[in-house]
């Protein structure tokens, strides 16, 4: 794939996880106010970074939690 495609691919990635609220593209932009407010009871963690949160949409690669 050649570079200006790939990097199309991956601003429309990044656009697309915004808008999910994903927690690796908030903390990029230091919005750490609205991540405290989305971890605060995690039943989901994300197999890439381990990062939790209580919703599955905030994560890019999410698996339930085991109590």
């Amino acid at each position: 794939m050649g570079k200006k495609k790939e990097a199309k691919k991956e601003a429309k990635q990044d656009a697309k996880n915004e808008k999910k609220g994903h927690l690796c593209v908030l903390a990029g932009k230091e919005k750490f106010e609205k991540i405290k407010k989305l971890t605060r009871n995690p039943k989901f963690i994300c197999f890439n970074c381990g990062r939790v949160a209580d919703e599955s949409d905030n994560l890019c690669n999410p698996m339930p939690l085991d109590d």
